[in-house]
Protein backbone atom coordinates (compact mmCIF):
# COMPACT_ATOMS: atom_id res chain seq x y z
CA UNK A 1 0.00 0.00 0.00
CA UNK A 2 2.85 2.43 0.75
CA UNK A 3 4.29 2.03 -2.74
CA UNK A 4 0.89 2.70 -4.30
CA UNK A 5 0.60 5.79 -2.13
CA UNK A 6 3.97 6.94 -3.45
CA UNK A 7 2.79 6.35 -7.03
CA UNK A 8 -0.29 8.46 -6.28
CA UNK A 9 1.79 11.29 -4.80
CA UNK A 10 4.29 11.29 -7.66
CA UNK A 11 1.50 11.55 -10.25
CA UNK A 12 -0.16 14.29 -8.21
CA UNK A 13 3.01 16.36 -7.75
CA UNK A 14 4.29 16.09 -11.33
CA UNK A 15 0.88 16.87 -12.81
CA UNK A 16 0.48 19.88 -10.53
CA UNK A 17 3.88 21.27 -11.54
CA UNK A 18 3.55 20.53 -15.26
CA UNK A 19 0.28 22.43 -15.55
CA UNK A 20 2.29 25.65 -15.53
CA UNK A 21 4.28 24.49 -18.56
CA UNK A 22 1.16 23.13 -20.30
CA UNK A 23 -0.58 26.48 -19.83
CA UNK A 24 2.33 28.34 -21.38
CA UNK A 25 2.43 25.96 -24.35
CA UNK A 26 -1.31 26.44 -24.86
CA UNK A 27 -0.99 30.22 -24.84
CA UNK A 28 1.89 30.15 -27.33
CA UNK A 29 0.14 27.74 -29.72
CA UNK A 30 -3.30 29.32 -29.52
CA UNK A 31 -4.95 26.32 -27.83
CA UNK A 32 -7.42 28.41 -25.86
CA UNK A 33 -11.17 28.42 -25.22
CA UNK A 34 -12.47 31.42 -27.14
CA UNK A 35 -14.93 33.70 -25.35
CA UNK A 36 -18.57 33.39 -26.34
CA UNK A 37 -21.64 35.29 -25.18
CA UNK A 38 -22.90 32.30 -23.22
CA UNK A 39 -19.62 31.60 -21.38
CA UNK A 40 -18.70 32.91 -17.95
CA UNK A 41 -15.00 33.39 -18.63
CA UNK A 42 -14.07 36.88 -19.84
CA UNK A 43 -10.73 35.96 -21.36
CA UNK A 44 -9.45 32.91 -23.27
CA UNK A 45 -8.69 29.96 -20.99
CA UNK A 46 -5.86 27.67 -22.14
CA UNK A 47 -6.37 24.00 -22.94
CA UNK A 48 -3.73 21.22 -23.01
CA UNK A 49 -4.12 20.15 -19.39
CA UNK A 50 -3.90 16.62 -20.77
CA UNK A 51 -0.19 17.13 -21.41
CA UNK A 52 0.41 17.71 -17.70
CA UNK A 53 -1.69 14.68 -16.78
CA UNK A 54 0.20 12.50 -19.26
CA UNK A 55 3.47 13.69 -17.73
CA UNK A 56 2.22 12.79 -14.26
CA UNK A 57 1.16 9.30 -15.37
CA UNK A 58 4.51 8.64 -17.07
CA UNK A 59 6.46 9.89 -14.03
CA UNK A 60 4.47 7.58 -11.75
CA UNK A 61 5.16 4.67 -14.11
CA UNK A 62 8.93 5.35 -14.11
CA UNK A 63 9.07 5.64 -10.31
CA UNK A 64 6.99 2.47 -9.84
CA UNK A 65 9.49 0.45 -11.89
CA UNK A 66 12.21 1.31 -9.36
CA UNK A 67 10.23 0.38 -6.24
CA UNK A 68 11.23 -2.88 -4.51
CA UNK A 69 7.75 -4.45 -4.47
CA UNK A 70 6.09 -3.14 -7.64
CA UNK A 71 9.23 -3.06 -9.75
CA UNK A 72 11.19 -5.89 -8.17
CA UNK A 73 8.66 -8.61 -7.37
CA UNK A 74 5.78 -8.04 -9.77
CA UNK A 75 5.08 -10.14 -12.83
CA UNK A 76 6.52 -8.99 -16.15
CA UNK A 77 3.08 -8.38 -17.64
CA UNK A 78 2.24 -5.74 -15.00
CA UNK A 79 4.53 -3.09 -16.44
CA UNK A 80 4.23 -4.40 -19.99
CA UNK A 81 0.47 -3.83 -20.00
CA UNK A 82 0.81 -0.53 -18.17
CA UNK A 83 3.32 0.64 -20.77
CA UNK A 84 0.92 -0.30 -23.58
CA UNK A 85 -1.87 1.71 -21.93
CA UNK A 86 0.38 4.75 -21.56
CA UNK A 87 1.49 4.41 -25.20
CA UNK A 88 -2.13 4.35 -26.36
CA UNK A 89 -2.85 7.23 -23.98
CA UNK A 90 -0.03 9.27 -25.50
CA UNK A 91 -1.46 8.61 -28.97
CA UNK A 92 -4.96 9.76 -28.12
CA UNK A 93 -3.55 12.69 -26.13
CA UNK A 94 -1.63 13.78 -29.25
CA UNK A 95 -4.86 13.65 -31.27
CA UNK A 96 -6.50 15.80 -28.59
CA UNK A 97 -3.67 18.33 -28.67
CA UNK A 98 -4.02 18.71 -32.45
CA UNK A 99 -7.76 19.14 -32.03
CA UNK A 100 -7.35 21.75 -29.28
CA UNK A 101 -5.10 23.76 -31.60
CA UNK A 102 -6.56 23.16 -35.07
CA UNK A 103 -10.13 21.96 -34.39
CA UNK A 104 -10.33 18.54 -36.02
CA UNK A 105 -13.62 17.24 -37.33
CA UNK A 106 -15.51 14.58 -35.40
CA UNK A 107 -14.71 11.76 -37.83
CA UNK A 108 -10.97 12.40 -37.56
CA UNK A 109 -11.14 12.36 -33.76
CA UNK A 110 -13.13 9.13 -33.85
CA UNK A 111 -10.44 7.68 -36.08
CA UNK A 112 -7.83 8.60 -33.48
CA UNK A 113 -9.87 6.90 -30.77
CA UNK A 114 -10.27 3.75 -32.85
CA UNK A 115 -6.53 3.73 -33.56
CA UNK A 116 -5.69 4.01 -29.84
CA UNK A 117 -8.18 1.29 -28.87
CA UNK A 118 -6.85 -0.89 -31.71
CA UNK A 119 -3.32 -0.44 -30.36
CA UNK A 120 -4.47 -1.70 -26.96
CA UNK A 121 -6.08 -4.75 -28.54
CA UNK A 122 -3.17 -5.60 -30.81
CA UNK A 123 -0.69 -5.47 -27.92
CA UNK A 124 -2.69 -7.71 -25.60
CA UNK A 125 -4.74 -5.27 -23.50
CA UNK A 126 -8.13 -6.72 -24.41
CA UNK A 127 -11.07 -8.76 -23.17
CA UNK A 128 -10.17 -12.45 -23.26
CA UNK A 129 -13.47 -13.75 -21.92
CA UNK A 130 -16.94 -12.56 -21.03
CA UNK A 131 -17.92 -13.49 -17.47
CA UNK A 132 -21.18 -15.27 -16.85
CA UNK A 133 -23.46 -14.71 -13.87
CA UNK A 134 -22.94 -18.26 -12.59
CA UNK A 135 -19.17 -17.94 -12.44
CA UNK A 136 -18.47 -19.48 -15.84
CA UNK A 137 -16.20 -17.74 -18.33
CA UNK A 138 -17.04 -17.52 -22.03
CA UNK A 139 -13.92 -17.34 -24.17
CA UNK A 140 -14.07 -14.62 -26.82
CA UNK A 141 -12.69 -15.00 -30.32
CA UNK A 142 -10.65 -12.16 -31.82
CA UNK A 143 -13.63 -10.45 -33.45
CA UNK A 144 -15.74 -10.55 -30.30
CA UNK A 145 -12.84 -9.40 -28.14
CA UNK A 146 -11.99 -6.54 -30.48
CA UNK A 147 -15.60 -5.36 -30.60
CA UNK A 148 -16.10 -5.45 -26.84
CA UNK A 149 -12.75 -3.75 -26.17
CA UNK A 150 -13.50 -1.01 -28.71
CA UNK A 151 -16.98 -0.36 -27.32
CA UNK A 152 -15.82 -0.09 -23.70
CA UNK A 153 -12.71 2.02 -24.37
CA UNK A 154 -14.19 4.38 -26.97
CA UNK A 155 -17.47 4.68 -25.07
CA UNK A 156 -15.64 5.66 -21.90
CA UNK A 157 -13.55 8.29 -23.68
CA UNK A 158 -16.69 9.88 -25.12
CA UNK A 159 -18.55 9.70 -21.81
CA UNK A 160 -15.74 11.57 -20.05
CA UNK A 161 -15.72 14.16 -22.81
CA UNK A 162 -19.44 14.74 -22.50
CA UNK A 163 -19.24 15.35 -18.75
CA UNK A 164 -16.37 17.82 -19.22
CA UNK A 165 -18.68 20.83 -18.97
CA UNK A 166 -17.96 22.55 -15.65
CA UNK A 167 -14.68 23.50 -14.05
CA UNK A 168 -13.26 20.46 -12.25
CA UNK A 169 -16.16 18.14 -13.08
CA UNK A 170 -14.49 15.58 -15.35
CA UNK A 171 -11.25 15.42 -13.35
CA UNK A 172 -13.20 14.90 -10.13
CA UNK A 173 -15.52 12.22 -11.52
CA UNK A 174 -12.69 10.23 -13.08
CA UNK A 175 -10.49 10.67 -10.01
CA UNK A 176 -13.25 9.25 -7.82
CA UNK A 177 -13.75 6.36 -10.23
CA UNK A 178 -10.02 5.60 -10.33
CA UNK A 179 -9.79 5.62 -6.52
CA UNK A 180 -12.77 3.27 -6.28
CA UNK A 181 -11.26 0.89 -8.83
CA UNK A 182 -7.95 0.88 -6.96
CA UNK A 183 -9.87 -0.13 -3.83
CA UNK A 184 -11.40 -3.02 -5.76
CA UNK A 185 -8.12 -4.25 -7.26
CA UNK A 186 -6.22 -4.09 -3.99
CA UNK A 187 -8.95 -5.58 -1.78
CA UNK A 188 -9.94 -8.35 -4.19
CA UNK A 189 -6.31 -9.42 -4.63
CA UNK A 190 -5.73 -9.40 -0.87
CA UNK A 191 -8.88 -11.44 -0.11
CA UNK A 192 -7.95 -14.00 -2.77
CA UNK A 193 -4.30 -14.27 -1.68
CA UNK A 194 -3.13 -13.13 -5.11
CA UNK A 195 -0.32 -10.71 -5.85
CA UNK A 196 -1.10 -7.13 -4.86
CA UNK A 197 0.96 -5.85 -7.78
CA UNK A 198 -1.50 -5.57 -10.67
CA UNK A 199 -1.69 -3.30 -13.68
CA UNK A 200 -5.18 -2.16 -12.73
CA UNK A 201 -4.10 -1.04 -9.27
CA UNK A 202 -0.97 0.67 -10.60
CA UNK A 203 -2.77 2.61 -13.34
CA UNK A 204 -5.75 3.57 -11.18
CA UNK A 205 -3.50 4.87 -8.38
CA UNK A 206 -1.52 6.95 -10.88
CA UNK A 207 -4.71 8.19 -12.58
CA UNK A 208 -6.26 9.25 -9.27
CA UNK A 209 -3.07 11.17 -8.49
CA UNK A 210 -3.01 12.88 -11.90
CA UNK A 211 -6.62 14.01 -11.50
CA UNK A 212 -5.95 15.27 -7.98
CA UNK A 213 -2.89 17.21 -9.16
CA UNK A 214 -4.85 18.83 -11.98
CA UNK A 215 -7.86 19.89 -9.90
CA UNK A 216 -6.24 22.88 -8.09
CA UNK A 217 -5.72 24.51 -11.49
CA UNK A 218 -9.09 23.42 -12.90
CA UNK A 219 -11.58 23.99 -10.08
CA UNK A 220 -13.80 27.06 -10.48
CA UNK A 221 -12.56 29.58 -11.49
CA UNK A 222 -10.33 27.45 -13.75
CA UNK A 223 -6.94 28.66 -14.94
CA UNK A 224 -6.50 25.69 -17.29
CA UNK A 225 -8.85 23.30 -19.09
CA UNK A 226 -7.92 19.69 -19.81
CA UNK A 227 -9.32 19.90 -23.36
CA UNK A 228 -9.65 16.89 -25.62
CA UNK A 229 -6.08 15.92 -24.82
CA UNK A 230 -7.05 15.34 -21.20
CA UNK A 231 -10.59 14.00 -21.44
CA UNK A 232 -9.70 11.31 -23.98
CA UNK A 233 -6.52 10.39 -22.08
CA UNK A 234 -8.13 9.84 -18.69
CA UNK A 235 -11.11 8.05 -20.27
CA UNK A 236 -8.79 5.62 -22.03
CA UNK A 237 -6.63 4.96 -18.95
CA UNK A 238 -9.66 4.34 -16.72
CA UNK A 239 -11.32 1.89 -19.10
CA UNK A 240 -8.06 0.13 -20.00
CA UNK A 241 -7.34 -0.35 -16.29
CA UNK A 242 -10.49 -2.46 -16.04
CA UNK A 243 -9.77 -4.32 -19.28
CA UNK A 244 -6.35 -5.45 -18.00
CA UNK A 245 -8.01 -7.58 -15.32
CA UNK A 246 -9.27 -10.15 -17.80
CA UNK A 247 -5.80 -10.64 -19.24
CA UNK A 248 -4.02 -11.15 -15.93
CA UNK A 249 -6.32 -13.56 -14.10
CA UNK A 250 -8.01 -16.76 -15.17
CA UNK A 251 -11.35 -15.48 -14.04
CA UNK A 252 -11.64 -12.69 -11.55
CA UNK A 253 -10.48 -13.03 -7.96
CA UNK A 254 -13.10 -14.60 -5.73
CA UNK A 255 -14.18 -12.48 -2.78
CA UNK A 256 -16.71 -12.55 0.03
CA UNK A 257 -18.98 -10.22 -1.92
CA UNK A 258 -21.68 -10.65 -4.51
CA UNK A 259 -20.39 -13.16 -7.07
CA UNK A 260 -22.57 -11.69 -9.83
CA UNK A 261 -20.96 -8.27 -9.41
CA UNK A 262 -17.50 -9.80 -9.16
CA UNK A 263 -17.86 -11.73 -12.40
CA UNK A 264 -19.33 -8.86 -14.38
CA UNK A 265 -17.23 -6.05 -12.92
CA UNK A 266 -14.63 -5.77 -15.74
CA UNK A 267 -17.44 -5.05 -18.19
CA UNK A 268 -19.68 -3.04 -15.86
CA UNK A 269 -16.93 -1.11 -14.08
CA UNK A 270 -16.47 1.71 -16.62
CA UNK A 271 -20.27 2.00 -16.81
CA UNK A 272 -20.76 2.12 -13.03
CA UNK A 273 -17.86 4.48 -12.43
CA UNK A 274 -19.06 6.81 -15.17
CA UNK A 275 -22.82 6.34 -14.86
CA UNK A 276 -23.38 10.08 -14.54
CA UNK A 277 -21.60 11.07 -17.78
CA UNK A 278 -22.94 8.01 -19.62
CA UNK A 279 -26.53 8.93 -18.71
CA UNK A 280 -25.73 12.48 -19.80
CA UNK A 281 -24.35 11.20 -23.11
CA UNK A 282 -27.38 9.01 -23.84
CA UNK A 283 -29.87 11.77 -22.96
CA UNK A 284 -27.97 14.26 -25.13
CA UNK A 285 -28.02 11.94 -28.15
CA UNK A 286 -31.74 11.19 -27.73
CA UNK A 287 -32.60 14.85 -27.11
CA UNK A 288 -30.75 16.15 -30.15
CA UNK A 289 -31.90 13.35 -32.46
CA UNK A 290 -35.55 13.89 -31.54
CA UNK A 291 -35.11 17.59 -32.28
CA UNK A 292 -33.75 16.76 -35.73
CA UNK A 293 -30.23 17.93 -34.88
CA UNK A 294 -26.85 16.26 -35.02
CA UNK A 295 -26.02 14.24 -31.87
CA UNK A 296 -22.70 16.14 -31.81
CA UNK A 297 -24.24 19.62 -31.88
CA UNK A 298 -23.77 21.69 -28.73
CA UNK A 299 -26.61 22.62 -26.41
CA UNK A 300 -27.11 23.73 -22.83
CA UNK A 301 -29.29 20.95 -21.48
CA UNK A 302 -26.62 18.69 -19.99
CA UNK A 303 -27.12 17.46 -16.45
CA UNK A 304 -24.75 20.09 -15.07
CA UNK A 305 -26.72 22.81 -16.86
CA UNK A 306 -29.92 21.49 -15.27
CA UNK A 307 -28.30 21.73 -11.83
CA UNK A 308 -27.42 25.35 -12.50
CA UNK A 309 -30.97 26.06 -13.65
CA UNK A 310 -32.61 24.73 -10.49
CA UNK A 311 -30.51 27.00 -8.31
CA UNK A 312 -27.12 25.42 -7.63
CA UNK A 313 -24.01 27.54 -7.96
CA UNK A 314 -21.31 26.29 -10.32
CA UNK A 315 -19.12 24.99 -7.50
CA UNK A 316 -22.02 23.35 -5.74
CA UNK A 317 -23.23 21.73 -8.97
CA UNK A 318 -19.78 20.17 -9.40
CA UNK A 319 -19.75 18.92 -5.80
CA UNK A 320 -23.24 17.43 -6.25
CA UNK A 321 -22.14 15.52 -9.35
CA UNK A 322 -19.03 14.36 -7.50
CA UNK A 323 -21.35 12.95 -4.82
CA UNK A 324 -23.38 11.09 -7.45
CA UNK A 325 -20.18 9.68 -8.94
CA UNK A 326 -18.91 8.67 -5.48
CA UNK A 327 -22.19 6.98 -4.57
CA UNK A 328 -22.39 4.96 -7.79
CA UNK A 329 -18.69 4.12 -8.07
CA UNK A 330 -18.08 3.10 -4.47
CA UNK A 331 -21.45 1.36 -4.36
CA UNK A 332 -20.57 -0.91 -7.30
CA UNK A 333 -17.12 -1.68 -5.93
CA UNK A 334 -18.10 -2.24 -2.29
CA UNK A 335 -21.07 -4.44 -3.21
CA UNK A 336 -18.71 -6.60 -5.28
CA UNK A 337 -16.40 -7.03 -2.29
CA UNK A 338 -18.87 -7.34 0.58
CA UNK A 339 -22.45 -8.60 0.70
CA UNK A 340 -23.30 -7.58 4.26
CA UNK A 341 -26.39 -5.68 5.42
CA UNK A 342 -24.36 -2.65 6.50
CA UNK A 343 -23.14 -2.22 2.91
CA UNK A 344 -26.65 -1.86 1.55
CA UNK A 345 -27.69 0.35 4.46
CA UNK A 346 -24.73 2.65 3.95
CA UNK A 347 -25.30 2.77 0.20
CA UNK A 348 -28.98 3.59 0.68
CA UNK A 349 -28.15 6.34 3.17
CA UNK A 350 -25.59 7.90 0.83
CA UNK A 351 -28.05 7.75 -2.06
CA UNK A 352 -30.80 9.41 -0.01
CA UNK A 353 -28.42 12.16 1.14
CA UNK A 354 -27.28 12.82 -2.43
CA UNK A 355 -30.87 13.06 -3.69
CA UNK A 356 -31.73 15.39 -0.82
CA UNK A 357 -28.83 17.72 -1.53
CA UNK A 358 -29.56 17.68 -5.26
CA UNK A 359 -33.23 18.66 -5.18
CA UNK A 360 -33.95 20.13 -1.73
CA UNK A 361 -30.86 22.26 -1.09
CA UNK A 362 -31.60 24.78 -3.89
CA UNK A 363 -35.06 25.43 -2.40
CA UNK A 364 -33.80 25.80 1.15
CA UNK A 365 -30.69 27.80 0.31
CA UNK A 366 -31.82 30.28 -2.32
CA UNK A 367 -29.41 33.17 -2.87
CA UNK A 368 -30.58 36.52 -1.53
CA UNK A 369 -30.93 39.40 -3.94
CA UNK A 370 -28.30 41.38 -2.07
CA UNK A 371 -26.22 38.37 -1.04
CA UNK A 372 -22.83 37.20 -2.11
CA UNK A 373 -22.09 34.82 -4.93
CA UNK A 374 -19.53 32.09 -5.20
CA UNK A 375 -16.75 34.64 -5.47
CA UNK A 376 -17.58 36.47 -2.25
CA UNK A 377 -18.49 39.62 -4.23
CA UNK A 378 -21.90 41.25 -4.55
CA UNK A 379 -24.03 39.55 -7.19
CA UNK A 380 -23.89 42.53 -9.54
CA UNK A 381 -20.11 42.74 -9.31
CA UNK A 382 -17.76 41.14 -11.80
CA UNK A 383 -14.66 39.42 -10.34
CA UNK A 384 -11.36 40.35 -11.86
CA UNK A 385 -10.75 38.42 -15.08
CA UNK A 386 -14.25 36.93 -15.12
CA UNK A 387 -17.38 38.01 -16.96
CA UNK A 388 -20.78 38.33 -15.38
CA UNK A 389 -22.66 35.09 -16.02
CA UNK A 390 -25.42 35.41 -18.61
CA UNK A 391 -29.05 34.64 -17.81
CA UNK A 392 -28.70 31.16 -19.28
CA UNK A 393 -26.06 29.51 -17.12
CA UNK A 394 -23.09 28.08 -18.93
CA UNK A 395 -19.81 26.50 -17.97
CA UNK A 396 -16.42 28.03 -18.40
CA UNK A 397 -15.21 24.53 -19.25
CA UNK A 398 -17.62 24.18 -22.18
CA UNK A 399 -15.92 23.80 -25.54
CA UNK A 400 -16.21 26.84 -27.85
CA UNK A 401 -17.27 24.85 -30.85
CA UNK A 402 -19.47 21.85 -31.46
CA UNK A 403 -19.49 18.96 -29.00
CA UNK A 404 -15.85 18.02 -29.31
CA UNK A 405 -16.06 14.26 -29.37
CA UNK A 406 -18.26 12.14 -31.58
CA UNK A 407 -21.22 10.44 -30.03
CA UNK A 408 -21.57 6.71 -29.86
Amino acid sequence: MREYLLVFLVALSVTYLLTVIAREIALRTGAVAAVRDRDVHAEPIPYLGGLAMLGGLCAAYVVARELPFLGGRSEVFVFKDAGVVLLAGALVCAVGVVDDIYELDALTKLGGQVLAAGLLFSMGVRFYYFPGADGTQFALDDAQSALLTMVVVIGTMNAVNFVDGLDGLAAGVVGIGAAAFFLYCYSASAQSNLTLATTGALLSAALAGACAGFLPHNFHPARLFMGDSGSMLIGLVLSASAVTLTGQFFGLPKTDGNSLFVNLLPVLLPISLLMVPIVDLVLAVVRRTRAGRSPMSADKQHLHHRLLEIGHSQRRAVLIMWMWAFTLATGAVVVSLEDAVWVWFGLGTMLALTVLLTFVLPKVHRPRKTGLGDTGLPENAVPEGRAEAPDEASSGEQHPREEHLPGP
